[in-house]
């Protein structure tokens, strides 16, 4: 009888451990474009609307990790929106092609290994999150580069595609700067 009443203990309380500790799924999120779970306890996706952000903290993201310019959003403070649901905010301002620097893809891997589980990573459209998640495969986790670029696809990488893999056959040491063109 002990036995049965331990057990039934157990099962109760292995059922609020796992409520207090709500991991979202990409059905629990709101609608949000090119939503994708690439790893498990992160998520990518497009540009967050300022209506998303209540929706994602309830879903159980308790971090936004935003790779958007602040000028893409005028009239939408996003970091002021996530943190005022409680939310922890951080920004990597990727503008594009150009910015796909060595340098960026170690502060992307920086991001990602101390980011707070369940994440949201995004940027207008998961291309760049994508394209960076590719690059960080190969030059951090020495990916070989088609599966980088399979892994970059798993997180949004599309148009990006073609920069990517200019990148991967000049490795990481290239500096792309518009200067040096």
């Amino acid at each position: 009888m002990k036995s049965i009443a331990f057990a039934l203990l157990a099962l109760l309380l292995a059922g609020c451990a796992t409520n207090a500790t709500k991991v979202p799924s990409v059905a629990a999120l709101p609608s949000l474009p090119h939503l994708a779970e690439p790893v498990p306890g992160t998520f990518t996706s497009g540009r967050l609307a300022p209506a998303d952000i209540d929706s994602i903290r309830r879903s159980g993201i308790r971090e936004v990790i935003d790779l958007t310019v602040d000028s893409e959003t005028p009239g939408f403070d996003e970091a002021a929106a996530v943190r005022s649901q409680g939310l922890l905010y951080r920004n990597l301002a990727i503008a594009g092609a150009t910015d796909l620097t060595l340098g960026n893809v170690q502060a992307f891997d920086a991001l990602l290994r101390s980011a707070t589980r369940p994440t949201l990573v995004h940027c207008a459209s998961s291309n760049r999150v994508g394209a960076l998640a590719a690059l960080r495969a190969a030059w951090i986790d020495g990916v070989a580069s088609e599966q980088a670029i399979a892994i970059g696809r798993s997180w949004g990488l599309k148009g990006l595609e073609g920069e990517v893999r200019t990148r991967l056959q000049a490795g990481p040491a290239t500096d792309r700067s518009p200067a040096n063109r």
